[in-house]
């Protein structure tokens, strides 16, 4: 492996045009091979992306990128502006083509074609690959017809059908690419495809991710940490290294603080007992002279000294109670752990006997009783979201028609579901609507326009959505920040929600926050519907039942599977 860096980041700093700083003098090195980028939600891991592929400019600082460019981004699977011709990245060499057909020489066009005059067919070769098929209309499809996981599938095709573009600065080299939460959607085999894609991929890749499977095939972890003097850390390995290394980091950092704990205590106790010590002093001092009968000027003389010795001693001590607090300062912010999203999921009290949801397919059902907890699995495309939407019945404009067709298209037998209307519903899906809100106070306020802007702030807080955040354009979030905004909308719902349905919940959370979650949702005693594929999350998570989706010769089969285990594998 090449020495050489591939990224060089140098005092980078980055500020959102209202003024509200993401990367403040930040310097790192990405070297050659596969390194993992990780920290909290929000501190500016799809922004330092950005950065580095040249979508945004610095705001001071620079970054020199060696070779070419490539970036998937993490919000492929909401782009309703997008085609699967767009997402695989060749509608320009598409337009250049048909131009040429119809008698262009524009050279312009010729540039753009390159050696990609067979485009076409390489894509919906490897869209055929993918299990989407291969008719040529599918290249105009929109990307929102698609699954949030054959989305992401399509967007990592496409970065191997057309080159890297130049990156603009830096030599000529294998390239850079540039992944920001590619496993988000992916069902296990495509997961496992992309682990064994990465292991084989040319050049460097630098790769956004909170899943612990994918970061155990980096060879370097670069820690976003806004504490560290450059505003990152690296270290050598996977995950489990880092993770080891920062467990032994945490118990050094832990017994220094302790130290230096008891350091300032012992300094404080010994200033105190001094100044115990030198009033005791004087007033013995003043009894002897008074008894001697020393004239008033020999007495100011000796108290003048007297108090002269204690400002000095005072001074020192106070000198040496400065410099141990700021020793236990430095170790207490070592040894801090970081802030968690506290969710308080809220009390349900839904009846063991109520019904919540039939769904009918063909001469049989599939029923969700009280508090019941079901996993819906199954590979991409094979229709999990939509069973999701009959479940919940969609009546937004030409949504029944669309749904009933999609439904139509997918499973083996006719779908229909009956809801208890008086059972309230708090759903986050994998394309939020957020963006049709100006800021995340108020999406939050509009879950409940009853409740005061100092209430939203406060359960925008307990989601770390801290006040500049709230007050910032919901298009600039992050796909972390995105999820919290969400689920504090849920929250803030009147009535709360008897029935919580997450679809992916994970994607995009921090691996802590994703800890958390787990907690709360081990607590919650409404029915809870679940899909995900992240591994980490299914073995965790308390499940009654799995409706497993698998496909057939006729379409889409559903299966009702008991567990009897405490935990969905």
């Amino acid at each position: 492996m090449s020495s050489h860096p591939s990224v060089v980041v140098d005092h980078l700093t980055f500020t959102w045009p209202d003024g509200t700083p993401v990367l403040t003098d930040l310097s790192c090195t990405v070297p050659v091979g596969r390194t993992g980028l990780i920290g909290d939600n929000g501190t500016g891991k799809t922004t330092l992306l950005r950065l580095i592929a040249g979508d945004l400019e610095p705001t001071s600082g620079h970054v020199s990128v060696t070779g070419s460019i490539a970036m998937l981004s993490q919000d492929v699977a909401r782009r309703a502006d997008l085609t699967v011709a767009d997402l695989l990245g060749i509608s320009t060499v598409r337009t250049a083509l048909r131009a040429v057909e119809a008698g262009s020489v524009d050279p312009a066009d010729f540039t753009a074609i390159g050696d990609n005059w067979d485009i076409e067919p390489r894509a919906l070769a490897e869209l055929s690959s993918l299990g989407l098929g291969s008719e040529e209309s599918l290249l105009d499809r929109p990307v929102t017809s698609l699954s949030g996981g054959e989305a992401t599938m399509v967007a990592i095709a496409g970065l191997g059908l057309v080159g890297p573009v130049p990156a603009g600065r830096g030599q000529a080299g294998a390239g850079v690419t540039l992944l920001d939460e590619p496993t988000n959607n992916l069902d296990a085999g495509s997961r496992c495809r992309l682990y064994d894609q990465l292991d084989d991929w040319p050049g460097s890749v630098l790769v956004v991710s909170h899943d612990r499977e994918l970061l155990e095939h980096a060879d370097t972890i670069i820690e976003l940490d806004p504490t560290s003097p450059t505003g990152t850390r690296t270290f050598t390995g996977t995950l489990s290294d880092y993770q080891l290394q920062r467990q032994a980091e945490q118990q050094v950092a832990g017994q220094r603080l302790r130290e230096a704990d008891a350091q300032l205590r012992r300094i404080r106790r010994q200033a105190a007992a001094d100044q115990q010590h030198l009033a005791q002093r004087d007033r013995v001092g003043r009894s002897d002279a008074a008894r001697s009968g020393m004239g008033k000027g020999a007495e100011h003389y000796f108290v003048n000294r007297s108090q002269k010795s204690a400002a000095s001693g005072a001074q020192r001590r106070e000198k040496q109670a400065s410099e141990a607090a700021a020793v236990r300062d430095r170790a207490d912010a070592a040894a801090r752990l970081p802030d968690r999203i506290r969710v308080d999921l809220p009390s349900t009290g839904l009846p063991e006997t109520r019904q919540v949801l039939e769904l009918m397919s063909g001469g049989h059902s599939l029923r969700m009783d009280g508090p019941e907890r079901i996993r819906i699995a199954g590979p991409n495309g094979v229709g999990k979201s939509t069973l999701v939407q009959i479940a919940l019945g969609d009546r937004s404009e030409g949504a029944d028609a669309q749904l009933e067709s999609r439904a139509l298209a997918l499973f083996a037998e006719p779908l229909n579901a009956v809801r208890t209307p008086q059972v309230p519903v708090g759903m986050i899906g994998q394309r939020d609507d957020l963006d049709s809100f100006a800021t995340p106070l108020d999406a939050v306020r509009d879950a409940c326009p009853g409740a005061t802007p100092n209430q939203a702030r406060a359960l925008l807080a307990r989601m770390l959505v801290g006040a500049t955040m709230a007050g910032r354009p919901t298009g600039v979030l992050s796909g972390g920040e995105r999820f919290r905004v969400a689920l504090a909308r849920m929250l803030f719902a009147e009535p709360a929600p008897q029935l919580l349905i997450l679809d992916e919940p994970t994607n995009n959370l921090d691996i802590s926050s994703t800890d958390h979650l787990v907690e709360a949702l081990d607590g919650y005693r409404g029915a809870l519907m679940i899909i995900s594929h992240d591994n980490t999350l299914a073995g965790r998570l308390r499940v009654d039942r799995v409706w497993q989706l698998s496909a057939s010769p006729d379409g889409t089969v559903i299966e009702d599977r008991p567990v009897s285990r405490s935990r969905a594998q």
